[in-house]
């Protein structure tokens, strides 16, 4: 049984305040029942370099994750997913930030169910930023919908 070997290192990672600065500042995201996936897409002045690859920052608040376990996973569930995706996702700096409480949510989520849209956020990342599109009935977050306010 040969298993492919998806290592995690730091490089691989957004560990600075400006790196998370960044990403957040360019105001890009994909949203979900329970996530916002933020993305910064390669800039002309080459800051972020396409050999490189993918690079993953976690944010998981204590307002929306009260108990330690909760954040804790949401980052395991997170960073397996990347780790697991990573060839096959374009060269973006990323931010997945828990958009909602844990605690309050009705009904609480399980494992699978936060581990499924990790994962299908991922998928829609790479779709959209090779031409694919966000997918049915996802408005563009750059094109507002009609008659929506902003």
């Amino acid at each position: 049984m040969s298993l492919t070997h998806h290592p995690f290192p730091k490089q691989y990672r957004l560990t600075k305040t400006d790196e998370f600065s960044s990403v957040f500042g360019f105001r890009r995201a994909i949203k979900s029942t329970y996530f916002l996936l933020h993305w910064r897409e390669p800039g002309p002045e080459g800051e972020v370099l396409p050999d490189r690859g993918p690079r993953l920052g976690v944010v998981v608040g204590k307002k929306q994750a009260r108990f330690a376990h909760d954040r804790n996973l949401v980052k395991r569930l997170t960073r397996e997913a990347f780790r697991l995706r990573r060839p096959d996702l374009p060269p973006v700096d990323m931010i997945l930030r828990l958009g909602v409480s844990l605690d309050k949510a009705s009904p609480r989520p399980n494992r699978r169910q936060l581990a499924g849209e990790i994962v299908s956020l991922l998928e829609r990342l790479s779709r959209k930023l090779s031409g694919g599109g966000l997918g049915p009935g996802t408005p563009s977050p750059r094109f507002p919908r009609k008659g929506a306010p902003g």
